[in-house]
């Protein structure tokens, strides 16, 4: 096995206690209550999945096993001559929790060189498609052809299944998904936007730069890919992607049916096609209202109750948890600032001031619980710049990133043995009578 593999399972037998003990002599106690608001809402709020993965804080934001963003980014070995980590060393910390070291990183990177070879059939049903199919649909697919080679598909079928030893098994099409996803994405851009210009795979590479020569992109870019693929990899095990993932998975199905699921999920325009839709908002709103004029804080707070006032939102402001500015756009401003061009980009600039003025307007407005930007508000704006301005595969990008959480996560689901998941509904004529007798006696 490799350093990571055998890593992975030191700690795997570590935990595996903690969870039996949890099941066993803890399974009565309460930890929260459900209401009927939450019943009807969405389970908002309820607290009934575990994962150690990442956490996300209404006040802190998101923490990658017990890191914030800037610890996190702080922390890992970086990319030769880059401030940015390799997604490969994240990758690393994701399922161990802890910082590898420049060797660690390395044999990572060796290993997803050794994966990163899609089969061409995989390319030949994505080309089947009509050509304006959304790259997004052409990502869960070329994911979902993946499933023939699947080593867990295998394994369960070969009459010797072991659920104590399946996480092996998982890691392996976990580790092989992670690898091949950034390739199938670029074949998709190069394909729907570049003329069909594949662009071959540099075998000297780390994941992220790899991802930026193989879409035509600038040497800026390859932090960009890094940046980008890590943010945006977890956010807790709520949101639809992650949960989707872990709900096809408790099923026993391999990963690649898993996140092909998880990927439908991520391209409702509720999750992860939000940020397509903000760019698309900001340009209309950059048109309308800026007409080449230097955005000043009066011309934008008029021009937000303007649009607040027809009834229409702000997209990019508001978050289903968080409280506060999302770290992750903060991140990405912190990127821009820094970065000559970038700085004085008039769409920057823009989204700059919006930042500045929207909370205090939202607030004032009073229809919103959080007046704060969230990780969609920024991530188009630096697309857009580099030439990445196709928004339409924006929310590919943001499956790249999410299948490393997604696939760690469900690598320890296997590992601990967590049951199918399977809630109790009820009926609506349940509810009223519950709430005629003011709850369940």
């Amino acid at each position: 096995m490799t350093q990571l593999k055998d890593k992975l399972s030191e700690k795997i037998q570590a935990h595996r206690p903690r969870t039996a003990r949890l099941t066993k002599e803890f399974a009565d106690i309460v930890i929260d209550k459900v209401d009927i608001g939450q019943c009807m809402g969405g389970a908002r709020d309820i607290k009934c999945l575990v994962t150690d993965i990442s956490s996300l804080d209404p006040q802190e934001g998101i923490r990658f096993r017990g890191k914030t963003i800037p610890e996190t980014f702080a922390a890992l070995p970086k990319a030769a001559g880059s401030a940015y980590p390799t997604v490969e060393s994240f990758w690393y910390f994701l399922l161990t929790g802890e910082v590898p070291t420049q060797a660690q990183v390395d044999e990572v990177v060796a290993q997803w060189k050794t994966r990163q070879s899609v089969p061409p059939y995989v390319f030949d049903v994505i080309r089947t498609l009509p050509r304006d199919s959304h790259p997004m649909a052409m990502l869960s697919i070329g994911i979902l052809a993946l499933q023939r080679d699947s080593k867990f598909a295998a394994y369960y079928n070969s009459g010797k299944f072991n659920k104590t030893n399946a996480w092996e098994q998982v890691y392996e099409d976990a580790s092989d998904l992670v690898a091949r996803i950034p390739v199938i994405a670029a074949f998709i851009y190069n394909l729907k936007y570049r003329d069909d210009k594949q662009i071959a795979i540099d075998p000297k590479l780390d994941m992220g730069a790899n991802f930026a020569h193989m879409i035509g992109q600038s040497e800026e870019y390859k932090d960009v890919a890094r940046m980008y693929f890590i943010l945006h990899s977890d956010h807790e095990s709520g949101n639809v992607s992650a949960h989707t993932t872990h709900l096809v998975h408790s099923a026993l199905s391999d990963p690649y049916y898993a996140y092909s699921a998880g990927l439908s999920g991520l391209a409702g325009p509720l999750h992860g096609l939000a940020n397509q839709e903000v760019l698309s908002w900001t340009m209309k709103f950059q048109e309308k209202y800026c007409k080449g004029v230097e955005p000043t804080k009066e011309l934008i707070t008029k021009a937000l109750w303007d649009t607040l006032n027809s009834g229409q939102v702000i997209p990019g402001y508001g978050h289903a948890v968080l409280r506060k500015t999302d770290p992750r756009y903060m991140s990405q401003r912190e990127f821009c600032l820094k970065t000559p061009g970038l700085k004085d980009d008039p769409l920057f600039k823009l989204v700059s001031m919006i930042f500045e003025v929207a909370p205090g307007v939202l607030s004032e407005h009073g229809h919103t619980k959080n007046p704060w930007p969230n990780v969609d508000a920024q991530s188009g704006v630096i697309q857009w710049y580099y030439g990445v301005k196709h928004w339409d595969f924006y929310t590919v990008l943001f499956g790249v990133g999410r299948a490393l959480g997604c696939m760690a996560n469900i690598t320890w689901d296997r590992a601990l043995g967590y049951a199918l998941e399977r809630p109790k509904s009820v009926t609506t004529d349940m509810l009223e009578k519950w709430a005629a007798e003011g709850g369940i006696k």
